[in-house]
């Protein structure tokens, strides 16, 4: 019987700040627990750690100890895939940190992007406008969901 691979999620910012916050902590929560049990692999890039850095202290503090392996690089493929993101204005130029999140996932091959921000990411209608250009510029299509998408979805 094969091995089951582990997801590999790219976790935006409002994941990490939905541990703390009273609509998304009980989730959010239940999805750390299940990559401490081994069925997802957390990653981030510096576009989260720099959006982190104005969090509350409690949310960096989570962040520190979280995510201990390097952190995905923001490189000049992943820069390029932005700019058609933005180009295309798949987001709003006033949130282009949302962009470059995907760009950077995108790149560096993540199963799924995970976020709390349903105007932005989580919703079919950006999933389609990110994997138009990620087809245009020969990127495998995108998964953005939010944490209860996954949570509920595992064997546990």
């Amino acid at each position: 019987m094969p091995a089951h691979r582990v997801p590999n999620l790219y976790l935006d910012t409002s994941v990490v700040g939905g541990y703390f916050d009273k609509a998304f902590k009980d989730d959010t929560r239940e999805l750390w627990r299940q990559m401490e049990k081994g069925l997802f692999r957390f990653y981030v890039s510096a576009i989260t750690v720099d959006e982190v850095l104005t969090a509350p202290l409690e949310v960096r503090e989570l962040a520190a100890d979280t995510f201990t392996d390097p952190l995905l690089q923001v490189t000049p493929e992943a820069d390029r895939l932005f700019q058609a993101y933005m180009k295309s204005k798949v987001i709003p130029s006033k949130f282009a940190d949302d962009a470059a999140h995907v760009a950077v996932a995108v790149v560096h091959r993540m199963d799924f992007v995970v976020s709390w921000n349903f105007k932005h990411l989580a919703n079919v209608y950006r999933n389609d406008a990110f994997n138009a250009v990620n087809l245009l510029q020969g990127y495998p299509p995108v998964r953005i969901v939010n944490p209860r998408e996954l949570i509920y979805g595992q064997k546990l």
